[in-house]
């Protein structure tokens, strides 16, 4: 993938690179092709570094100011009831429910930050953006769109690692509230910071070099390359080390935005196991007997169904869209592309109704726990994603029972 992207090095004198800028160690003066860049590096949940933002470009009065957004989320910011567009329906046929989770743990982590500090998540954009408005001075999303950096991630990503990672921002959601201003402050160091994305680094290598390096890369090129000979560039400050590391490297941004082909395993597994359980089945009657070959099809159906039934209760969803998740587990060997969780999902979308108070409630509903569950949309994603691993555990134990039972017989 490196190789795709990374060309030979500009030569000197088109571009150059040197942290510095009034003594202060989150503000970096650059240089391209005769461009005059300060580079800011921020805490996105910090008052002193929405400060330093307003500051900088008041007293730099740049002809750009180019923010660590992409169009969509600049949209977002500009259009704050953008929530009321969503196609909650759409999202689970496309079967982007944990992708689209993901996001909103992430989302939810870091406006549980902010509302401790008392400051809005991304006021440093905001503020950004509106003194910017404000001098004149043209705004740029530097960032590659959301929806392809998490779809790269998410296909990048094996099984076990999209699992791990769901869990993870689980567990991050407990810890938000332990999060102090000093601790944010202290993220923006160097030494403290380069910890961190090492620690991400040896957990998920395949995350970190979509969600860091790759759009270090690519907010590189979108920078350097904005209009106008004065630009002040506001980005988180994990991205600063990567953006100066890359800075006079030639970028292919179009590489940055492909996404990657589906892998060929998941399709292997996805039409393989049903192909496997229903060769079990088939050998249980034929070589063991009708007896055996119905017991087995009886803890085949009993397990999926109980655990993907569970898995739907434990998202509280409504007995409806418990009893679709118990019908509709036991038939994935049946239709491969018929998921457990996509139709108690559905069922869920069609008994408890979302109304535009629950898409409007959504970036304060997810700050909590409680919240994921008392929203009706969010709600129906729990519903699909729980169903669905209740259905894969199923699986996963009715495999062995059956190859047990098939035994005995």
């Amino acid at each position: 993938m490196t190789d795709e992207i990374l060309a030979p090095a500009a030569s000197p004198d088109e571009s150059s690179a040197s942290p510095v800028v009034n003594g202060e160690s989150d503000v970096h003066r650059l240089s391209y092709g005769g461009k005059e860049i300060i580079l800011i590096g921020t805490a996105h949940v910090s008052k002193k570094s929405a400060e330093t933002v307003e500051r900088v470009i008041r007293e730099e009065k740049p002809d750009t100011v180019c923010v660590e957004l992409c169009e969509s989320r600049l949209a977002a910011i500009r259009k704050p009831d953008s929530w009321r567009d969503m196609d909650i329906v759409k999202v689970i046929r496309e079967k982007k429910v944990f992708l689209l989770l993901s996001h909103l743990l992430l989302a939810s982590f870091q406006r549980r930050i902010a509302k401790n500090m008392d400051i809005k998540a991304g006021e440093e954009m905001i503020r950004a953006i509106k003194t910017a408005e404000e001098i004149g001075s043209a705004v740029v999303p530097a960032d590659r769109e959301i929806r392809v950096t998490l779809s790269r991630a998410w296909r990048l990503l094996k099984l076990k690692s999209r699992f791990k990672l769901f869990l993870e921002l689980l567990g991050g959601l407990s810890e938000a509230d332990d999060i102090t201003e000093a601790d944010i402050e202290a993220l923006k160091e160097k030494d403290a910071l380069e910890l961190l994305l090492k620690e991400m680094g040896e957990i998920m290598p395949e995350l970190r070099r979509v969600l860091i390096d790759e759009r270090d890369l690519f907010l590189a090129e979108k920078i350097r390359t904005a209009p106008g000979e004065k630009i002040v560039a506001v980005v988180g400050a994990g991205h600063v080390p990567g953006i100066s590391k890359n800075w006079e490297e030639e970028i292919d941004i179009e590489a940055l935005t492909v996404l990657p082909p589906k892998s060929r395993l998941k399709s292997v597994f996805m039409w393989g196991l049903p192909i496997v359980i229903m060769a079990l089945m088939a050998a249980g009657f034929m070589y063991a007997g009708k007896g055996v070959g119905a017991n087995m099809i009886l803890w085949y159906v009993a397990t999926t169904a109980v655990l993907a039934g569970l898995g739907a209760a434990a998202a509280f969803a409504h007995p409806l869209s418990i009893a679709a998740a118990i019908v509709a587990a036991p038939l994935h060997p049946i239709h491969p592309t018929i998921a457990s969780g996509w139709i108690s999902g559905l069922t869920e979308a069609w008994v408890r109704k979302p109304q535009v108070k629950d898409l409007e409630a959504i970036p304060q509903d997810i700050e909590s726990f409680s919240g994921f569950w008392r929203n009706k949309v969010t709600r129906i994603l729990l519903v699909a994603a729980f169903t669905n691993l209740g259905a894969m555990l199923g699986t996963f134990v009715a495999i062995p029972l059956m190859i047990r039972i098939f035994g005995k017989g």
